[in-house]
């Protein structure tokens, strides 16, 4: 990498808990840590543009062969123009609603509980914050625990909690639903852009699911800090879900920052540099961001899909075939796209690396 050292972002110094720091009572400014004097400046006004054009894709008319069609150019719409969209009627429901109770509860343990799962040096699973690589690093107001779910053998069980008394089962079970649902709705991306094929969706039964549980506190100056910086997920897609009505998630659209309010049981879905690179840049990765509040919190579960190494991570060749020059580098297995992200530098632009 060019301008000095690597970094290797697969560990996280600990910091202060955001939660308690927001407890304080007569908080009326935030560490300097936390200020934002790099252009990511937020605003929580009503008048940011909102949810109404956020597209919303219905899972069942792409199953259903009367309206699958129509769906299908709606989908391609929202992939091609947006990078994310809602979805609803993905038959999730009963370990949806469980799980949102169950990140609840835990972020509402005291911290000395919630400490027995904290991150450990060099590695990023457990209670604590993401990709703090230095002690003058500016830190995003939220406390997280990041957890591998799938592959089973890929899970630290020891940075699972067991208390609230069943995350560990609701997370489980969870984790078994979204990767169906990220296998089905992988299908219709890849039949939107008209492959023959079904190899990349099928990657994501066997694939890697990693998922990170956010808490973004109250903030007394929320037009100074960010709930997290702007940035795109490496992800094939990204499976979010609000844990209730407190919008927050923003979504950069033709240069302007957009709400993408809660929309009750939908999945916000957000495709990663994975299908980007691999649409050959046909669709986009979304950037969003988090927002913070001045008197609510927000709590989401983000759920990271990767598809499993029985496919190169590179332009399909469906698509470079057809005539199109590849505008990406094919990198090879998702274990050597790992080491890729997780070895560079903070500030550099992953997806920018990749490019031809």
């Amino acid at each position: 990498m060019e301008g000095g050292t690597t970094d290797n972002l697969e560990k996280s110094l600990p910091v202060p808990s955001v939660q308690e720091l927001a407890k304080k009572e007569g908080l009326h400014s935030i560490p300097e840590r936390y200020i934002r004097r790099d252009g990511h400046k937020t605003t929580t006004t009503t008048t940011t543009p909102t949810t109404s054009t956020t597209p919303l894709i219905d899972l069942a008319k792409l199953v259903d062969p009367s309206s699958h069609s129509l769906e299908l150019q709606k989908l391609h719409h929202a992939c091609k123009h947006w990078g994310l969209f809602q979805l609803i009627n993905h038959g999730v429901t009963e370990s949806l609603a469980n799980m949102r109770k169950q990140t609840v509860e835990f972020f509402d343990l005291p911290l000395s509980q919630k400490k027995r799962w904290a991150q450990k040096p060099g590695t990023l699973d457990g209670y604590g914050q993401a990709f703090v690589t230095s002690q003058e690093q500016k830190l995003d107001w939220n406390d997280m625990i990041f957890l591998r779910a799938l592959p089973s053998h890929n899970r630290k069980l020891e940075f699972w909690p067991d208390n609230p008394e069943h995350f560990r089962e609701a997370l489980e079970t969870y984790s078994e639903d979204m990767r169906q649902v990220a296998v089905s709705i992988t299908r219709f991306i890849t039949m939107s852009l008209g492959f023959k094929d079904q190899k990349f969706s099928e990657a994501f039964q066997d694939g890697r699911y990693e998922i990170r549980m956010n808490c973004y506190p109250p903030c007394p100056q929320p037009d100074l800090a960010l709930g997290m910086v702007p940035h795109a997920d490496m992800s094939g897609i990204t499976l979010l879900v609000e844990c209730g009505s407190q919008p927050g998630l923003q979504v950069l659209k033709d240069g302007d920052w957009v709400f993408v309010e809660p929309v009750d049981g939908a999945i916000v879905t957000f495709l990663g540099h994975i299908t980007e690179i691999m649409s050959n840049g046909t669709y986009k990765a979304a950037e969003h961001r988090a927002v913070v509040n001045k008197s609510k919190e927000r709590y989401s579960i983000v759920t990271f899909c990767y598809p499993d190494s029985s496919i190169n991570i590179g332009p399909s060749k469906q698509l470079i075939q057809s005539g199109t020059p590849p505008l990406y580098k094919t990198i090879g297995t998702i274990e050597e796209y790992f080491q890729l992200f997780y070895n560079r530098k903070l500030e550099t632009s992953f997806i920018d690396t990749l490019k031809v």
